[in-house]
């Protein structure tokens, strides 16, 4: 068996989501838990224009996700407590000794560490929901994992963080060796590069303690997309320094040096918990288009196109406000995962 990851710019079958439902992510008051169900929705929408999209529903939620989605959006019913479905979700893989073979793989979720707000039990019963609704081979795995906190070249590459593989809440008796050999199996993983830290809000209280997604993708191979922070105020200006300084002294698994293209923050650097991790790195590629975070900041929005469009020739770029997923924790990439075509997986 030789699992490997495909890029997540190669073809797609669909793209899954799961609709919010009541709790501690959601929110309380009715107008700001409509501003969680409507950036969803959008996100869902926007998506749709380019491939199918399937959402996981929650029964409880039944009737509101079939009037706001429509029905274009595929919908499937299973129990859910949390709704970003990057991290719960199975992340997909292929095997090309098998064309055609579609693998998911199973990771432990345990609420990103099992911090005491989480509730996950639920969506952590979805990797295997999907896995037999999609048809696919289930690859379980020991490894205490997200799909937020690994980002792949479909050839070998793999960008984690220390702070997310080798957290202690997360997989305590674990080291870099013990990892290395799991991503090897389970995604094909032969060059690992390991970040040292992730965005400084991504420490606090409802944070994943440093998802890759955030901070930096890989366009296409060699070529690395980056969070910058220009603004000296923000802890994430050295930060950001730091770990470019680190990028730029290693190779991908082919021994290319990496073209780094930077993404600027937009310009609004707190909100009223502090400083904000707004980033244009958490994006989704589709086919034919880029699914990209906005920021209401109409410059620092359309620098960010142009540099996703150059990135990614030939796609359309479409802007979501991203704030209140930002605002739950997270980006458009945290709540999507994408289904490669097993036809024309690379």
């Amino acid at each position: 068996m030789s699992w490997r990851m495909p890029s997540e710019t190669a073809p797609h079958d669909r793209t899954w989501m799961a609709f919010p439902r009541a709790g501690e992510t959601l929110g309380e008051g009715e107008a700001w838990q409509q501003t969680g169900y409507q950036a969803w929705t959008d996100v869902a929408h926007a998506i749709a224009e380019f491939e199918p999209v399937t959402m996981v529903v929650d029964p409880s939620e039944r009737e509101r996700a079939r009037r706001m989605l429509g029905s274009h959006i595929e919908q499937v019913e299973a129990p859910l407590d949390e709704f970003w479905m990057r991290d719960f979700g199975p992340t997909f893989v292929v095997d090309d000794s098998r064309p055609g073979l579609l693998g998911a793989v199973d990771w432990i979720f345990n609420g990103w560490g099992d911090h005491g707000w989480a509730e996950w039990k639920q969506s952590a019963e979805i990797a295997r929901f999907i896995a037999a609704h999609s048809g696919a081979e289930l690859v379980s795995s020991v490894l205490v994992n997200e799909g937020g906190g690994i980002h792949v070249d479909g050839e070998g590459t793999v960008l984690v963080t220390e702070t997310v593989q080798l957290d202690p809440r997360r997989n305590p008796y674990a080291d870099r060796q013990r990892v290395e050999a799991e991503l090897q199996r389970t995604l094909g993983a032969t060059k690992v590069i390991w970040l040292p830290r992730g965005l400084t809000r991504d420490y606090e209280h409802f944070g994943t303690s440093g998802h890759v997604d955030i901070v930096a993708t890989i366009a296409s191979p060699g070529v690395l997309l980056l969070h910058r922070q220009p603004n000296p105020d923000h802890p994430d200006h050295q930060v950001m320094r730091d770990i470019r300084a680190l990028l730029e002294t290693t190779t991908d698994a082919a021994g290319r040096r990496w073209t780094i293209l930077d993404l600027d923050a937009p310009t609004e650097i707190r909100d009223e918990d502090g400083f904000v991790d707004y980033s244009y790195v958490n994006h989704l590629t589709v086919n034919g288009g880029v699914i990209a975070c906005g920021f209401g900041d109409e410059k620092t929005d359309a620098a960010a196109r142009n540099v996703l469009e150059a990135a990614y020739p030939g796609r359309k770029v479409v802007t979501i406000d991203s704030r209140p997923i930002f605002a739950r924790g997270g980006g458009i990439h945290c709540i999507t995962q994408q289904q490669p075509s097993v036809r024309q997986a690379g």
